[in-house]
This record gives C-alpha cells, sequence and structure tokens, in this order.
C-alpha cells in the first residue's frame, strides 16, 4: 500500500494566490503614475494656479463688498447665472462668496475634464495602443485597469481639492466654506471620470470615448445654464440644474448654505457609472466596443484616394457630432434673448462695462455670444489638431506615409479639413443662436447680424488651430500648452472688465481685435493681419513635421 509522505519541518507549498477581477489594480496605478508624472502636476497645479488668479485679481481691485456692487449686478443677470451660476448669497455678497459663485463653475469643468481625459487615456486608449493586452497577459484581473484609472483621478482630484483649499483658507476665508468648494471640485472630477468608464465601453477608439464623454460634458453644461438662467428669471424650469453633474456642485453653496449632500448625489452616480462600466466591460470582447464599427463598403469610390479624402473621413465623425451640439447650443442660448434683455432692465454702469460698455445690451449680449461660440470651436480646433498626434502614436501614420503621401499632404490635408470646418461650426452655432434670438424678441434681423457675428472669428481660431499645429510639429509633448492661449482668452473676453485686466495684455488675445460685431465694428484689417498670421504659421508646422522624426510611443 502506497503512503504518501511529507518532508519534515516543511509545510506543504500554498499553491499560487487566486486571481481576482482586480488583481494588480496596485501595480497598474503606480505605473500609471509613472507614466503621468509630468501631466499630473500639470492638471493639479494648473487648476491650483487658476483659482491662485482669481484670488489675486478680485483681492487687487477690491477692498470690500461695496466695490464689488457691480459685478454683483451681472452675476444676478440672466447673462450671469450662463457663465457662473445662481448666484447663492449674493444679497450679502463677500469676495469668497464671488469667487466660489462665479468662477467655481471654470474649475469644476476643468476637473471635469482632467478627469474624463484621464479614464480615457488609460482604459480605452491603452486597449487601442495594443499595451493592455500584454499587460493582460500577467496576473491582471478584467477590472483592473478601470480600478486603477478611477484611483487615479480620485487621487488628483484630493490635491486638487487640497490646494484649493489652501488657497483660499490661506488668504482668511472661512475654513468649512473652503473645504466644501474643494471637495466640490474635486468630485467633479471623479464624476465626469465615471461617466468616461461607461463612454469607454462603447466604442473601440478612444476618440470617440472622449468625445461622447465630452459630449455628457456639454450637455452638463448646457442643462445647469438654462436651470440657473430660468431661477435667477424667476421664472422657467430651473429644476434643470438638478439634471446637471456642475450643478450638484454648485448647489452645494460654499460659505453661503455649506450643504455637504449634494455632493453625496454626486458620488452615489459615481458609484452607479462605475458599476455600469464594470458590467458593460465584462460583456464585451477585450480591444471591441460595444456599439460595433459600422462596416464599409467592399470598394471604395474613387474619391477617396488621397490624403485630404482620408483626412475627411477621420473628422467627418466629429464634425458632425460638434455641429449638432453647437446648433442645440444656439437654439438653447438664443431662446433666452429677451427674458436676458428684461432682466437687464435698469443696469448699473459697471454691468454696462461687462456687456461692452455700451447701453445697446442687446448688441453687447450678442456679441458675447459670438466670441463664446467661437472658444467653443476653437476648443474643437485644438482636439482636432490633438487627433495628429493620436494618429501618429498608435502607428497609423506610418504607413499612409510609406505609400505616394507626402508629409506635407498629410499635415496639410488634416488642417485643411480642421479650418474649413471652422466657419462652418461658427455658421451653425450662428444660426441657431439668431433662430433661437428671432424667436425670442421676434426680430427676424438678428439673425444675419448673428450670423456675421460668429464668422467673423474665423480666422482668430484659425490662429489658435495654427499655433497647435505648430506645437505638434516641433514639440509633439508640448502641445498641451495650447490650451494657455485658449484659456487665456476666455478669461480676457469674459472678466477682462471686472478684473480690471490692462488694455495690453487684453490684445495679447487673438480674439480681441476683430471686434464682437454687432457691438463692434468688424476690423477688416484684423481679419486680413490674423488670416496671415494664421497662414503663415501654419507653413512653419508643415516645414518643420518634414524635419522631424515619427513617434510611436
Amino acid at each position: 500500500m502506497a503512503t504518501a509522505t511529507t518532508t519534515a519541518g516543511r509545510p506543504p507549498h500554498p499553491g499560487p494566490a487566486r486571481a481576482t477581477v482586480v488583481s494588480g489594480t496596485g501595480t497598474l496605478l503606480r505605473f500609471m503614475l509613472r507614466r503621468d508624472r509630468i501631466r499630473l502636476p500639470a492638471w493639479v497645479l494648473g487648476l491650483t494656479l487658476m483659482m491662485m488668479y482669481y484670488v489675486a485679481a478680485l483681492e487687487g481691485i477690491s477692498e470690500g463688498p461695496e466695490d464689488l456692487a457691480g459685478m454683483t449686478a451681472f452675476s444676478e443677470s440672466p447673462a450671469g447665472a450662463l457663465f457662473g451660476g445662481p448666484g447663492f448669497g449674493y444679497d450679502a455678497l463677500t469676495i469668497e462668496r464671488f469667487l466660489a459663485g462665479q468662477y467655481g463653475l471654470y474649475l469644476y469643468v476643468g476637473a471635469a475634464l482632467m478627469g474624463l481625459l484621464t479614464v480615457t487615456r488609460h482604459t480605452r486608449a491603452e486597449e487601442r495602443s495594443g499595451r493592455a493586452e500584454l499587460v493582460r497577459a500577467n496576473v491582471v484581473g478584467r477590472h483592473a485597469q478601470v480600478t486603477a484609472a478611477l484611483l487615479l483621478t480620485a487621487l488628483m482630484g484630493v490635491l486638487v481639492a487640497l490646494l484649493v483649499t489652501s488657497v483660499m483658507a490661506g488668504n482668511g476665508y472661512d475654513l468649512a466654506g473652503s473645504l466644501l468648494f474643494g471637495a466640490a471640485i474635486g468630485v467633479s472630477a471623479l464624476t465626469f471620470a465615471g461617466i468616461a468608464t461607461v463612454t469607454a465601453q462603447l466604442s473601440e477608439y478612444p476618440r470617440a470615448a472622449a468625445g461622447l464623454a465630452g459630449t455628457a460634458l456639454g450637455a452638463a453644461f448646457l442643462l445647469r445654464g438654462l436651470g440657473d438662467m430660468a431661477t435667477v428669471q424667476g421664472s422657467g424650469p430651473g429644476w434643470l440644474s438638478w439634471l446637471s453633474p456642475i450643478g450638484w456642485s454648485q448647489q452645494t453653496a460654499p460659505y453661503v448654505h455649506n450643504r455637504w449632500w449634494p455632493l453625496l448625489i454626486s458620488l452615489a452616480f459615481v458609484a452607479g457609472t462605475a458599476a455600469a462600466g464594470y458590467a458593460l466591460s465584462a460583456r464585451r470582447d477585450f480591444g471591441a466596443g460595444l456599439i460595433p464599427p459600422r462596416p464599409g463598403d467592399p470598394r471604395a469610390a474613387g474619391w477617396l484616394a488621397g490624403p485630404l479624402s482620408l483626412a475627411f473621413r477621420l473628422h467627418r465623425a466629429s464634425l458632425l457630432g460638434w455641429s449638432a451640439a453647437l446648433l442645440v447650443s444656439g437654439l438653447a442660448y438664443g431662446s433666452f434673448t429677451q427674458p436676458m434683455l428684461d432682466g437687464f432692465a435698469d443696469a448699473p454702469e459697471d454691468l454696462v462695462a461687462v456687456m461692452g460698455g455700451t447701453e445697446d445690451l442687446l448688441a453687447g449680449f450678442l456679441g458675447l455670444m459670438g466670441l463664446t461660440m467661437a472658444l467653443t470651436v476653437a476648443i474643437y480646433a485644438v482636439l482636432a489638431v490633438h487627433t495628429l498626434r493620436g494618429e501618429e502614436t498608435d502607428g497609423r501614420t506610418e504607413p499612409v506615409l510609406a505609400t505616394a503621401v507626402s508629409r506635407r499632404a498629410w499635415i496639410g490635408s488634416h488642417l485643411a479639413v480642421t479650418a474649413a470646418g471652422v466657419p462652418w461650426l461658427l455658421f451653425v452655432a450662428g444660426l441657431g443662436m439668431g433662430v433661437g434670438a428671432a424667436a425670442s424678441t421676434g426680430d427676424a434681423s438678428l439673425l444675419g447680424d448673428l450670423l456675421l457675428g460668429h464668422l467673423a472669428h474665423t480666422p482668430a481660431v484659425w490662429l489658435v488651430l495654427a499655433v497647435a499645429a505648430a506645437l505638434y510639429a516641433l514639440v509633439p509633448r508640448a502641445m498641451p500648452a495650447v490650451w494657455v492661449v485658449v484659456g487665456y482668452a476666455l478669461i480676457v473676453g469674459f472678466f477682462a472688465p471686472i478684473l480690471d485686466i490692462p488694455a495690453g495684455a487684453v490684445r495679447l488675445s487673438p480674439f480681441e481685435h476683430i471686434g464682437e460685431y454687432p457691438l463692434d465694428e468688424i476690423d477688416i484689417g484684423a481679419v486680413l493681419l490674423l488670416t496671415l498670421g494664421a497662414a503663415a504659421v501654419a507653413q512653419v508646422a508643415t516645414l518643420a513635421f518634414r524635419r522631424r522624426d515619427l513617434s510611436t510611443a
């Protein structure tokens, strides 16, 4: 009879540990921190420095609540609600209340972008590049990648929250309100990280996944704006603000009500979207999306045989999505034109200055909306250039250039399609805004004014596009620097009268030269100079791209 024996003093080997769906999360998180060693501090410090600038600027021009009277009038108007929020506590305004109520929105949106881009970068983009397949060949659970990406976003949100809290409390503001304000910013990042967790399962393309999450952010901004405008106006669907994740952060009302419970809604939403992302991930094949790509025709049309056709095909979906979003946004905001004018009755001089320094508040509002849409289209242009970077690093540019397509033709085709898309998107935005404003006021002539006012900003957007292309061609890793141009233009365009920014600094923005028609006459000379400048910078980008090596990492 055989007898099992064991070596004395040596216990049997327990065998390998059982892997779980989140095995390897810690290792992946350390790897993500290593990859984002520049990106993480850039996001965190960038948002913190933005808040520091707002604090320093307002402290410099305001010595007390009486100096904020003009700002209060603007912020309590429908236009102020659109660009800031519902304005809690403005009946007894303080600097910290104004900072959180008017400028906090831009910190919430910035944190939301940080969250959705971080999750997309470390989930869907990793699958698309093929790196995730190598990682999953080890002892790594199916949900480890998503979990690590969410933990990384949470870490970034916590860092932003702590730094913003330190900035506010360090300036003598209420500690409880500062903690709540910082927490609301950090939770905003997590909220849209949860949305990106879901969109990353829908499409197999990183650009589409990020685009869907970005569309959700745009819808949240639109719902919040419409709800806040209705709330300030005293009539209409003010409840729309509660349908927006951005609205949940604003409803905390730091330094006024100090309500923590709206953040519980955000955290419940994060839990729900994360759970949905996990469930959807388990229902799809690795590398695939739940929405399968539409198969193409077995034979390509003759007009597709060229780099320009390829560029149009790659940008087509983005153009269609942006067109629909801008049309709907224009219609929605234009419909509030008459309520906005009614809300500006007997406006003080400081408020008139914010709207362009004219008593024609209608022209001032329409000009401001034209600038808003132009800055939005500039975001499209920058993201389109990021598409070139993605095509290169994913290894799809090299096979194209291995054919008879020259580097000049490749980058030139993408820039040409994007440049042609700029006036088209401005036209669509102006059309929606014009139809909405005409229906609201009963003045059909506003349609032509708004179309011209929107299209006039085309050269300024072209210049932003050219700068982004030049950074891509010269130093691809420095491409995020172009967002400084867009952010600076936004601050100058909306808040220069409030923050008392010097005229010389205002002129640094490419959007401050043409004029905000119909408020200002269009400067034809500025149109020509900006167009020539954009063409010159684009030529520099083309020449630089011909002289550098391709990057596939």
